[in-house]
């Protein structure tokens, strides 16, 4: 599973990061984004899941304009990592 592949090369090359990182909650979002992404693809109708998706997705999406305003090396490197796209800016 995808889960897993994404787990061992993070946690591998960042051990010592906290699970409080902004980059360790975009990641774990990614994850369950991903994962509620396939689960969706199988049962179109589970209204309850899109919503937990959209949920996340604004979250994520709110962690990502912090990074990029804080420091926007890390955020490129971040989404380089991840293979997300970078978000619209206004």
């Amino acid at each position: 599973m995808v889960k897993n592949s994404f787990i061992s090369v993070f946690s591998q090359k960042k051990k010592e990061e906290s699970p409080g990182s902004v980059e360790f909650q975009v990641f774990r979002f990614t994850n369950k984004i991903r994962r509620l992404t396939s689960h969706l693809k199988l049962h179109k109708k589970d209204f309850l899941s899109q919503r937990g998706l959209r949920k996340i997705l604004g979250k994520r999406q709110r962690l990502l304009a912090y990074l990029s305003k804080k420091n926007r090396v890390r955020y490129k490197e971040l989404i380089g990592q991840l293979n997300i796209r970078e978000t619209k800016t206004r």
